[in-house]
């Protein structure tokens, strides 16, 4: 990543090289888990866009134990990079939800393979127990670890129309007693869900910079076939703005960009969804080149990372002031 790059923002890559001095590879894993939002404890079906097939690799099947997913998510990686090592990165559903014995039995295989040099481990925000969490607080003397909670959105009526089955309230709880532990806490949003203004996805940059993430990733929403969402769209497509002109789209990254705070490190802008499941948007672009296309924009506006944080919040003060006047 060159030097102009850097000051566009805060880069994933660039992150990982404070802590590691040869070339990382998340590595994708299904450890068999469920949502609460799936099973009855929280709701049925899960979240209404979800469909899990989209985030898995071929190599990444629940028949397959962790130590056989990480050896062939290896051998998909290292013709390219020999020396490289690897994150075992806990993705599909809700990797925190199941018994601590049994949990503490999947990290530890994970860090038992060669090359595995860390877990990042996604979940959900109303499924981090104080006893798991105590254990990861040790885990993280030992190893590189990461948790990584689906925020998804900061405004409670998207998360039930999403059928998410938690509340902001109890993403702001988890991040700060994650975060709390010295553990990494990332977190994941999806910009462009049903309900949500320009204004408002560009202002929840600001309420997310409140919180002690140390990374955030976001992509657009994608409407993938066999999901309840996919059905409300053919429903109502009305409800939807799906950037189908991803030049818009970049526009809306470039936007939430500038009100995120400076420090914050940015994964991802983008995802990729295999053909066949995806409906829209179809940009026919990798990230790589999304990425591309997002760097050469920034320069062309002039903006950067940081660039209108706590712009929104002090408009929000001004206004509280005037009211509080009259």
């Amino acid at each position: 990543m060159n030097m102009s790059t850097q000051l566009l923002y805060n880069d994933f890559p660039t992150f990982l090289r404070k802590y590691f001095p040869y070339k990382v590879q998340k590595i994708s894993l299904n450890a068999g888990f469920t949502c609460p939002n799936r099973d009855g404890t929280k709701g049925w079906g899960g979240c209404t866009y979800c469909n899990n097939q989209t985030f898995n690799p071929d190599y990444c099947r629940t028949e397959k134990s962790i130590t056989t997913q990480l050896e062939e998510g290896k051998c998909f990686f290292a013709h390219k990079y020999p020396e490289m090592k690897y994150l075992a990165y806990f993705q599909a559903y809700t990797n925190t939800y199941a018994e601590l014995e049994g949990l503490k039995r999947k990290y530890e295989e994970a860090l038992t393979v060669d090359g595995v040099v860390g877990l990042v481990i996604g979940t959900r925000p109303d499924c981090m127990p104080e006893s798991l969490l105590r254990y990861l607080e040790e885990l993280n003397k030992h190893t590189f670890l990461m948790v990584e909670y689906g925020i998804e959105s900061t405004c409670d009526e998207t998360l039930k129309r999403i059928n998410r089955g938690h509340t902001y309230a109890a993403t702001v709880e988890a991040v700060r007693r994650t975060a709390g532990c010295g553990i990494l806490t990332g977190g994941h949003v999806i910009l462009g869900l049903p309900g949500e203004s320009h204004e408002a996805i560009v202002a929840q940059a600001g309420v997310l910079s409140e919180l002690p993430l140390t990374t955030l990733k976001m992509h657009q929403l994608q409407l993938i076939r066999g999901t309840r969402m996919a059905h409300e769209y053919e429903q109502n497509p009305s409800d939807f703005y799906l950037f189908n002109d991803v030049n818009e789209y970049i526009d809306l990254v470039i936007d939430y960009v500038e009100h995120l705070r400076p420090d914050l490190v940015i994964e991802r802008f983008v995802s990729q969804s295999p053909r066949e499941l995806l409906i829209a948007p179809d940009w026919g672009l990798k990230n790589y080149e999304f990425t591309a296309r997002v760097q050469k924009r920034m320069k062309e506006r002039g903006a950067y990372q940081g660039k209108r944080y706590g712009v929104t919040k002090k408009k929000v003060s001004l206004q509280d002031g005037m009211n509080n006047d009259q």
